[in-house]
């Protein structure tokens, strides 16, 4: 089977190029002229961009044990539709992937059930709660992206050390939560403004910053591969941008709620609860100046589905997590490149091109002849409604329910086939 995309503006090593793409054999050719051309499918893309698939290398597809909440078919149909064709899946799963035997549970299911590359993470700790031995971390290392405790911070330097040295020994990455939980006091929302005024617990920036600055002198002492999972206090951007400059091989991430909303913005519903929390509108700032200035590579969006009735329980009582893989590039395209923050090109750096700098993922970072046919199709003119009700997650809290967003994806093809097409969609809008 073989699909000719026609006249779409199509990003290649030179920037945009406007020509014609045929898909084939999983592979993809840049055809300017259609003569003598043979395919079996043809879409018209004149106005629209077309892109290697997004990246995103933090989500959780609850899978196995969490059922209700996500599974890894509907956690990867809304990967689909938000225009990505690799994830990578965090291990707060049952069973945890702390070896061999429990990973082969989930890597099972990935293979029947997903319609997008899935590349999970094992664990760091035995139990995956930042305090127990370590995991089965060698015997796992050729199934994995790296090892995380995503959940938890890893509570001791010493372990920390000890996890480094061994991923540094097999060339993996660790991938950090960072949590200091003798911080944390029993706050579920940030330590500011709203918390103080509406009589709630707050977490302060101190719990998440002390920790990246314990792990980036770990990761200079041991040279292991760091990465920071969504930052989200101006310290942490100042940390991180001195460690890059000292060459320390650290990376991180930031996520589209944190780019775009603050504590002030918040509402007595538990689909403004996540952690990291919301922070304050200066920490939103300097996320912004660490994504134009790349000491933020890259954009996740910590997908964490949870069902209706756990996240109708408000703030102090629902659990920490939101969806975002179906609204993520609309919501940065409207509230970064139509303001001007950033570019259609900076955002497809963040989002395509430097996780697979980082991390070893399928796909390509441009759309050149040969590459794979993992590609995304965007139409940057589309106005439409955020309507959680027609989303494919399980999970539909959004602090962005109800908004108005511009860009939106069109098709989405991984290994060359169609995975997801808008006119499937129910009550989709024109």
């Amino acid at each position: 089977m073989s699909t000719l995309l026609k006249n779409g503006n199509v990003f290649t090593p030179n920037g945009f190029k406007k020509t014609n793409i045929l898909i084939s054999n999983s592979k993809v050719s840049l055809i300017s002229t259609l003569d003598d051309t043979s395919f079996d499918n043809s879409i018209d893309c004149n106005g629209l961009y077309i892109v290697p698939g997004f990246a995103d290398v933090h989500v959780h597809f609850r899978e196995p044990g969490f059922f209700y909440k996500e599974s890894i078919a509907t956690g990867s149909l809304a990967a689909a539709r938000g225009g990505y064709t690799q994830v990578c899946t965090m291990p707060n799963v049952n069973p945890a992937p702390a070896d061999l035997k429990s990973l082969d549970v989930q890597l099972e299911i990935i293979k029947n059930d997903s319609v997008v590359h899935i590349t999970p993470y094992a664990t760091i700790t035995s139990r995956g709660d930042g305090r127990s031995t370590l995991s089965k971390m060698a015997d796992m290392a050729d199934y994995v992206v790296g090892y995380s405790d995503d959940g938890k911070g890893v509570q001791t330097g010493e372990l920390m050390e000890e996890a480094m040295i061994m991923a540094k020994s097999l060339d993996k990455i660790i991938v950090a939560h960072c949590e200091d939980e003798s911080l944390l006091d029993g706050g579920y929302i940030h330590k500011g403004i709203y918390a103080e005024n509406h009589n709630h617990k707050g977490i302060s920036s101190e719990s998440e910053w002390v920790q990246v600055a314990r792990d980036v002198e770990l990761a200079k002492k041991t040279g292991c591969k760091y990465h920071v999972c969504h930052i989200s206090t101006k310290e942490t951007v100042d940390i991180i941008r001195r460690a890059k400059a000292e060459n320390v091989d650290v990376t991180c991430e930031t996520a589209p709620h944190y780019l775009i909303l603050c504590d002030e913005d918040l509402k007595e519903e538990g689909r403004f609860k996540m952690n990291p929390p919301l922070r304050s509108k200066e920490d939103r700032a300097e996320l912004i100046k660490g994504i134009q200035d790349g000491t933020i590579d890259m954009i996740a969006t910590d997908h964490a589905p949870h069902s209706q009735d756990e996240k109708s329980r408000g703030l102090q009582k629902s659990p920490f997590g939101i969806v975002g893989l179906e609204t993520a590039f609309s919501l940065l395209y409207t509230h970064l490149v139509k303001k001007d923050i950033i570019s259609l090109e900076k955002l497809i750096e963040l989002m395509c091109i430097n996780p697979r700098k980082r991390f070893p993922l399928t796909g390509s970072l441009y759309i050149e002849n040969d590459t794979p046919a993992d590609i995304t199709v965007l139409d940057l003119s589309k106005k439409y409604k955020i309507d959680s009700k027609n989303f494919l997650s399980k999970g539909k809290t959004t602090p962005f329910d109800g908004e108005y967003v511009i860009g939106d994806i069109l098709y989405t093809f991984v290994d060359g086939n169609m995975v997801y097409d808008y006119k499937n969609l129910p009550n989709y809008q024109k």
